[in-house]
């Protein structure tokens, strides 16, 4: 053996010969299953750091599972990514000086399609570099045929069962996404603006939104509120910028008196609360911003009236139309000033907006038509499940949040106005206005007979089809998988997905197989930097996964990965780190090594040792604490404690081993030696779900019988002496 561990020359063909022998396939008929659905990684960018501590952790645990002799599988896939991956391909298309506008709706996808091929070969390749031990055979992909397939028959049944609808309402729009989104999807963030206080006839209204104005359809007081509620239900005459219009005075209780002046202007085209409100009163509902983000006064210009308004008026309608929000404020103001109806203004007024979290360009409430989904009825089987225990969360703080928004989840958008993804199974009668829901063929005709229907050009959310992931991955990679794997054993994402994904899985797993998708959410927690700040290429502290690896072994990385924190904790990790479980890897092979180059009988046995001819004190002790250790170990890695089962491993090898056990043989090394050999065998196969690589290099080199006899495929040792 090589003086040090050279992790350049080993990993790769390992990992190689693991593949060629199909050791990662499912094995054992009459074993319990043990599964992991990889959560899948977006297909339009290679791997990050979080990505690694996914791989870390579920390879531990499937390793430890295949060992341990269960059925295991652990299934691989990518995810589409729906705007995310259009989101970077457009900034693609900038670099080139294009734009999503200068290609037809077929060749902008077949464009991100060639692209994300791409992406998932060069994905494929990193799981493989970091030691993922997943069945390749059985790898899936979002937009594969047979998934779209079952993901349009959940739509078509969830539309039959009453539990789709399409409806008019304010939706999340990003002007520079160019879609909407769900709540759950928008971020919130603390901003500067400016405060206008404007004249409202007799009142004074105070707003961040002075641009909204032109589209006001009432003013609403709190009815408690004694200074106005004389007003309620009369009309007023309020002077605006294009001339005077009037409004009604409505009741609102939610209207906080002490804020402001303690009246609201009412805008239900572009505020969810004003939305509400004009529906319970009947009122209008009126753009004045556009899709770009922009000022639309089409509506006053194309008017007929138009040419008979006063030149003021005329000339002010052509200068607002088409100017960007932020703009228009700054053009308000000055006229606003000239008419005197700016009472007082406050450039800096701080407030919290709502905020794409894609590109965190500000969010547009805006009216428009899409699908929705009335979740509460699918919310409902899901929060029976988590509190039946059907579903398992090993950290409680995440189960109760879990149950926080599953009993406050709002019915759910799925329409997004993009090209990549899953196209809506929906047509539009041209004559009727009726809409059609299949799964997938285009119907023959309307109910009312005729045959002019148009389809849904918008797509499903991204996390509509990955949260069916679970059961449509197992119906359609091998025959008989859903049988015998489902429910899952283990669902392992972020637990900023929690909301996203995990509970949707959840609710859409039960809806459409009537089993839960898997029995245990454990949610990992974030990778941060040694300073624990959130890592981001902004911030300048990305840590490359692969850089990682190539610099100092994919065994290092795991390990640093999962030390020291527990799964569902955020990881503080540097490269300090890495480095010195890279010393963990080379202090077991340098046990190895010492052990393997005196051994005593043939190279392809672990000794079988008999402890009633153990005499020597040492010898009993080291095979009594590797009796403990490997109990610890596995109550831990059963627990999901993988940080203290990694810990215990270290301290075994390190101090126990290396600097007490192996000193004190040194000096009866012939005695010793077959005691030796057992022990490094056995701490072999624990080693082994935490650093794959080099603990079956050594294993290749001093007990391997044969070219396909593999550490990764040894049986889980036993709680019991030899």
């Amino acid at each position: 053996m090589d003086s040090r561990y050279n992790h350049q020359k080993y990993e790769q063909g390992i990992y190689e010969r693991w593949e060629k022998a199909r050791l990662f396939e499912p094995s054992g008929h009459d074993s319990r299953p043990f599964t992991i659905i990889m959560p899948p990684p977006n297909a339009n960018d290679p791997l990050h750091i979080g990505h690694a501590r996914e791989v870390a952790t579920q390879d531990i645990l499937i390793r430890y599972h295949r060992m341990k002799g269960d059925k295991t599988l652990w299934l691989p896939g990518a995810d589409h990514a729906g705007i995310e991956t259009q989101f970077v391909f457009e900034k693609k298309l900038q670099k080139k000086g294009k734009s999503r506008f200068d290609y037809d709706r077929a060749t902008l996808y077949r464009m991100i399609w060639e692209d994300v091929q791409k992406q998932s070969t060069t994905m494929k390749k990193q799981l493989r570099r970091l030691g993922a031990s997943c069945d390749w055979s059985r790898f899936k992909f979002t937009l594969d045929p047979d998934i779209v397939a079952l993901v349009l028959k959940t739509f078509k049944k969830l539309h039959e069962d009453g539990l789709v609808y399409r409806e008019a309402a304010l939706v999340n729009y990003c002007p520079e996404c160019g879609t909407a989104f769900s709540n759950l999807e928008v971020e919130h963030k603390e901003v500067a603006d400016p405060w206008f206080e404007i004249k409202y006839g007799p009142f004074v209204v105070g707003t961040v939104r002075p641009e909204t104005k032109f589209r006001d359809t009432a003013l609403a007081v709190n009815p408690k509120d004694k200074r106005y509620n004389k007003y309620i239900g009369k009309t007023i005459t309020v002077e605006g910028l294009l001339g005077p219009v009037e409004m009604t005075v409505i009741p609102d209780p939610q209207v906080d008196p002490k804020f402001g002046t303690g009246i609201m202007k009412v805008t239900p085209a572009h505020d969810p609360h004003d939305f509400e409100l004009g529906k319970e009163h009947k009122l209008p509902v009126a753009p004045i911003i556009d899709f770009d983000g922009k000022m639309d006064f089409s509506w006053y210009l194309d008017s007929p009236e138009f040419k008979n308004e006063p030149k003021k008026y005329r000339d002010r309608a052509e200068k607002y139309h088409g100017l960007p929000v932020k703009k228009m404020r700054t053009v308000m103001r000055q006229d606003l000033e000239e008419d005197g109806l700016l009472v007082s203004y406050n450039p800096n007024y701080r407030h919290t907006i709502a905020v794409c979290y894609r590109c965190r360009t500000p969010i547009e409430p805006l009216p428009m038509e899409q699908w929705y989904i009335k979740v509460q009825p699918l919310a409902k089987k899901a929060l029976a499940a988590i509190k039946s225990g059907k579903v398992g969360f090993p950290s409680k703080q995440f189960e109760r949040r879990a149950l926080h928004w599953l009993e406050n989840l709002k019915d759910w958008n799925i329409s997004r106005q993009i090209v990549w993804g899953i196209q809506i199974p929906a047509w539009k009668c041209e004559d009727c206005g009726e809409w059609a829901v299949t799964d997938g063929e285009k119907p023959k005709k309307c109910q009312c007979g005729s045959t002019k229907l148009t389809k849904d050009t918008d797509t499903f959310d991204t996390w509509f089809s990955s949260s069916q992931w679970p059961f449509v991955t197992l119906q359609t990679a091998k025959k008989g998988d859903f049988e015998k794997f489902y429910p899952t054993s283990v669902m392992n994402p972020a637990y900023e997905i929690l909301m996203f994904w995990v509970l949707r899985m959840i609710m859409l797993g039960l809806y459409m197989t009537g089993q839960v998708p898997f029995r245990t959410a454990l949610l990992h927690g974030l990778v941060r930097d040694k300073q624990g700040l959130k890592i981001s290429k902004s911030k300048g502290n990305v840590i490359d996964p692969i850089e990682m690896a190539d610099k100092y072994g994919a065994d290092a990385l795991r390990v640093a990965l999962v030390w020291g924190t527990k799964v569902e904790h955020d990881n503080s990790l540097s490269e300090d780190n890495i480095r010195g479980q890279r010393n963990f890897s080379n202090k077991l092979w340098n046990v190895g090594r010492f052990v393997l180059s005196n051994k005593s009988n043939s190279r392809h046995s672990v000794p079988n040792l008999q402890p009633s001819k153990i005499e020597n004190s040492s010898d009993r002790k080291i095979i009594s604490e590797l009796e403990g250790v490997t109990k610890n170990i596995t109550s831990h890695l059963d627990n999901y404690s993988l940080n203290e089962a990694a810990e215990e491993l270290y301290d075994f090898v390190w101090n126990r081993l290396a600097n007490d056990y192996l000193e004190i043989a040194k000096a009866r090394r012939k005695d010793a030696q077959p005691v030796l050999e057992y022990v490094l065998a056995e701490t072999l196969k624990l080693a082994h779900p935490f650093v794959p690589f080099v603990t079956e290099a050594i294993w290749q080199q001093g007990f391997a019988k044969s070219k396909t006899d593999f550490l990764a495929e040894s049986k889980w040792p036993s709680n019991t002496k030899p």
